[in-house]
């Protein structure tokens, strides 16, 4: 699982200069936003959080879609960062990096109190309009999770990669989904495990 997208404080250290008005009303957005739901936040709430104005908000970004789609391209990228970096250790050892993947993610859900899945999943419920510019953010992501996934099960000599990245990727997908219906971790502590299944069977 990627680091917890609320993570990055809006506040600067003692002696800094402080946040411009946009990156401090990026940050709130994108904390607002994981908490509470891109539909439930107004730009009145996120000004009011950024300590700024809503004709400040309109100055740094054209209108609050365009917000939600900067928010979800940077925790795009902060995904594929973290993916890198759990994989890197074993580069030429596929199934032992998909292991990786399941490790971390577990090892991370079950310990994020405050975890509320993933962001750009959560945002694929609220955005449903292809009109809207974060929808092609949201599918470009799912459709390189599954890419890199089958690509993974494709060089570790699965018998179908394709399916049996899919069947990752869904196994994943529930995980996060979990998190937003159980108080405690509930089913996160056994996709590891589900995850060593599936790649027992597809090899």
């Amino acid at each position: 699982m990627s680091p917890d997208p609320t993570s990055v404080s809006a506040t600067t250290a003692e002696g800094t200069s402080p946040a411009s008005a946009g990156d401090r009303i990026f940050k709130a957005a994108r904390e607002l936003f994981y908490r509470q739901g891109i539909h439930a936040v107004g730009v009145e709430a996120i000004a009011a959080a950024a300590g700024t104005t809503k004709m400040s908000l309109y100055r740094n970004f054209s209108s609050k879609d365009e917000l939600v789609a900067a928010v979800l391209k940077d925790q795009d990228q902060e995904f594929w960062v973290w993916w890198d970096s759990v994989i890197a250790p074993y580069a030429g050892q596929p199934r032992r990096q998909i292991e990786a993947l399941f490790e971390e993610f577990t090892s991370r859900a079950s310990e994020e109190e405050s975890c509320r899945g993933c962001p750009i999943a959560n945002a694929a419920v609220e955005i449903i309009d292809d009109d809207h510019p974060a929808r092609s953010v949201v599918r470009g992501h799912h459709q390189e999770m599954r890419r890199r996934l089958q690509e993974l099960c494709r060089e570790m000599g699965a018998r179908d990669p394709e399916r049996l990245g899919d069947s990752l990727m869904l196994l994943m997908g529930g995980a996060f989904l979990s998190r937003l219906v159980f108080d405690d971790i509930g089913p996160v502590e056994s996709i590891y495990e589900a995850s060593q299944n599936l790649l027992d069977c597809g090899e």
